[in-house]
């Protein structure tokens, strides 16, 4: 083989560790993006489990007020049945509100907001919050990691090819004032 033919194997060899190193690299960060949004779901399923002990001991305390029981109850069903990111967060949103009518009407009943058990249930829920608000910025910034590898020159030129598309953000959109504040405890 003559030393163009080196030269040009040389190059392809190059050029294809090169791609091989983008394609890692962007695994990667997909991979960190779909990790950081299962620590979401973990705590999503907390959330989601907690919920029906609260409903349970508002209700032994505020059983006429099964509208704002119901809201809770069908916000909770249609957050563990949200399939992608976008129906998540909107359903999660939904559910958030819902928790809040809930907590407003806990005002109404001094015996409810005596109650421990509440009260430790109302202490959960606001770890929880917490813990979700940590998973959410360090989903989102995985995120915006990941689809600014996809975006960057030279991996742009592959992340089409080998199937990386741009991801979501976790966006709580207008809730966003109201749901930056966990639920608070109050004795």
């Amino acid at each position: 083989m003559s030393t163009t033919g080196w030269v040009i194997l040389g190059v392809i060899v190059v050029v294809v560790l090169w791609a091989i190193s983008i394609y890692n690299s962007l695994v990667a960060m997909r991979q960190r993006a779909n990790q950081a949004f299962a620590d979401i779901d973990v705590q999503l399923k907390q959330r989601h489990d907690l919920i029906p002990n609260l409903v349970e001991t508002v209700k032994g305390y505020a059983a006429h007020e099964r509208g704002t029981l119901e809201a809770v109850v069908q916000a909770r069903n249609a957050a563990i049945a949200a399939p992608g990111v976008e129906q998540k967060v909107a359903a999660e949103n939904m559910l958030t509100g819902a928790l809040r009518q809930l907590f407003a009407l806990a005002e109404s009943y001094p015996d409810l907001k005596a109650n421990t058990n509440f009260l430790q249930l109302q202490s959960e829920l606001a770890d929880i919050e917490n813990k979700l608000a940590a998973a959410r910025r360090f989903f989102n910034n995985a995120v915006q990691e990941y689809n600014t590898g996809i975006e960057q020159f030279p991996a742009a030129l592959f992340a089409g090819i080998f199937g990386f598309h741009p991801r979501t953000f976790f966006d709580l959109g207008d809730a966003r004032p109201q749901l930056e504040q966990a639920p608070g405890v109050k004795f």
